[in-house]
């Protein structure tokens, strides 16, 4: 008996010192093909070359890694892979990256090392190909300030039920995101555990609608307000009935601030200054809450605006809200419409210019146009102050106005441009700059009116007249996505984007997802709209007068 115990025992001190084969989960071997497939298809130089149908590689590869749950074996799969493709020759130009500077957040291989998933054999294939990738003209994408993935089927005729399209389609996005996008590092999830949340919902979803909306939680996950995507399943998810008011998210309510159609809301007697805080009878912070994955947004503040579908939104014509009017609570039921019936034209016959009370200057830059900009500030030359109004979006003025209100060429902004022969780096530079050498034109006191309607051009315009002689922002976050936009095409024939560059200021402060800078933060309060202010620029005036 002693004897058969102590050779138990033998037995497994001798089985746990034998190396045994790792077992890896059904998301482990996936993610590790998604990142060895997209590291192939731009580093690999005849996959990158465009030598092979790299989907159709893809398909035939999906069913052996899908066998195997043995980490051994999924190296074995993806070394005959890789040596199919052929022997890759030294690269003598590879070097060329030691005189650049690099911004060097973003750049991550390191799983190419991870003795959890990969062989060393393997992991030595793939530092080979790092080592000595493609250069020269790429097949798969094209660079000039912005990214375009080419020569990539979109699949029109797309069947949601295809596992391998879902899959590619994933795949695909990520790799895009993984090597293109320069505030990668950023995400508030890391972007392979993004990979690894997203696999199971696009390999098993059992709608349309599932898929669909793993498409959006995907895009939404880098936390741009450049990146947005619909779909007609998305929508309908949301639901196709507006209600006829207009509002805004402050302090987890939504308090009205006007009407897409005025006789519809006085139908259901609904009014500015109006304070909803329930919707079917939940709590608007809940919904907002429950529906944030699939809102995007640089930031908190954009996520509120750009959330205006997605709170009162629904499937039937009509909705019950809770909300407080003069100091009162009300519950009731309100319509609500298709969006083409509420015949809404957007209001934009507003002045470029006017003298507000005090001999003070104002600018709507949404409005004023290039070749306005003589006249403009010839007319408000006189005033006090001039206030520009950037809760909007500019018409590329701000270089003619910087040089008004600067008495030098002053740099504004670095930013980081993609490295095309090494995907996933990407390198400083100077930004131009702004501003005049001569005597200052424009004396008096210049404030910028800022708020989360202020993105990418706006926020690039901030910056740009922050650097005059005599400037103050005023307000709130701005959207934090600066930086011009790219568009890729999807799997499916939709489209999506994401900011392509990296935007700074010239100490490198970060504007992405932060946005610019701000001297006095004031934000409009629930109390202020009711009476019908405009709180940040009643500051500017106060601003200005004291």
């Amino acid at each position: 008996m002693h004897k058969i115990l102590l050779l138990i025992v033998l037995t497994l001190i001798v089985r746990n010192l034998l190396p045994a084969q790792t077992r890896l989960a059904e998301t482990e071997k996936l993610a590790a093909t998604a990142k060895v497939w997209g590291f192939l298809k731009y580093y690999h130089p005849k996959v990158a070359d465009g030598k092979y149908n790299w989907d159709e590689q893809l398909f035939n590869v999906l069913p052996e890694i899908r066998k195997t749950y043995e980490r051994e074996q999924l190296s074995e799969i993806l070394i005959d892979w890789i040596d199919r493709l052929g022997e890759v020759q030294e690269c003598k130009k590879c070097d060329r990256e030691k005189n650049q500077e690099y911004f060097d957040k973003n750049f991550n291989l390191l799983w190419i090392d991870d003795q959890k998933i990969f062989t060393s054999e393997l992991s030595e294939k793939l530092r080979f190909i790092q080592k000595h990738r493609h250069q020269g003209e790429k097949y798969y994408y094209t660079i000039r300030e912005k990214i375009r993935n080419n020569n990539e089927p979109d699949y029109q005729d797309f069947d949601w039920k295809d596992e391998n399209l879902r899959l590619l389609s994933l795949f695909r996005y990520w790799n895009i995101i993984e090597y293109f996008f320069p505030y990668k590092y950023q995400t508030d999830i890391n972007w392979d555990e993004v990979l690894n949340a997203m696999i199971p919902k696009f390999l098993y979803p059992e709608t349309e609608m599932e898929f669909h909306l793993a498409m959006l939680e995907l895009i939404v996950s880098i936390d741009d307000s450049h990146a947005g995507f619909a779909s007609k399943k998305t929508w309908e998810f949301f639901g196709f009935y507006w209600i006829s008011a207009i509002y805004r998210l402050i302090d987890n309510k939504a308090v009205i601030t006007g009407f897409y159609n005025d006789s519809l809301a006085r139908i259901d007697d609904l009014k500015v200054g109006d304070v909803i805080t329930k919707v079917n009878n939940k709590n608007i912070e809940t919904i907002f809450n429950e529906k944030e994955k699939y809102i995007h947004g640089s930031n908190l503040a954009r996520k509120k605006l750009n959330a205006h579908f997605s709170i009162f939104n629904g499937t039937s014509d009509s909705v019950k809200i809770e909300f407080e009017r003069d100091g009162k609570m009300h519950t009731k039921s309100i319509k609500r419409y298709l969006l083409q019936d509420l015949n809404y034209i957007r209001d934009i016959k507003k002045d470029t210019y006017k003298i507000l009370d005090g001999n003070i200057g104002y600018v709507n830059m949404g409005t004023l146009k290039r070749k306005e900009v003589p006249d403009v500030m010839k007319a408000l030359q006189n005033t006090k102050a001039l206030i520009f109004d950037i809760r909007n979006y500019p018409n590329s003025t701000l270089y003619l106005i910087s040089k008004y209100i600067s008495s030098s060429r002053n740099d504004f902004y670095k930013a980081v441009y993609f490295d095309p022969n090494y995907p996933g780096k990407f390198i400083w530079r100077d930004g131009r700059q702004c501003g005049a050498n001569k005597d200052l034109k424009y004396k008096g006191k210049v404030v910028l009116l800022v708020n989360e309607r202020s993105q990418s051009h706006a926020e690039f315009t901030i910056m740009c007249l922050q650097t005059g002689d005599n400037v103050t922002t005023i307000g709130s976050q701005t959207s934090g996505a600066d930086g011009n936009i790219s568009h890729i095409k999807m799997v499916d024939g939709y489209k999506t984007a994401f900011t392509g560059l990296g935007i700074f200021y010239p100490d490198r402060t970060e504007t992405q997802r932060k946005g610019v800078k701000i001297d006095i933060e004031i934000k409009p309060t629930i109390k202020g709209i009711k009476k019908g202010r405009d709180k940040v620029l009643e500051r500017a005036i106060k601003f200005i007068k004291d």
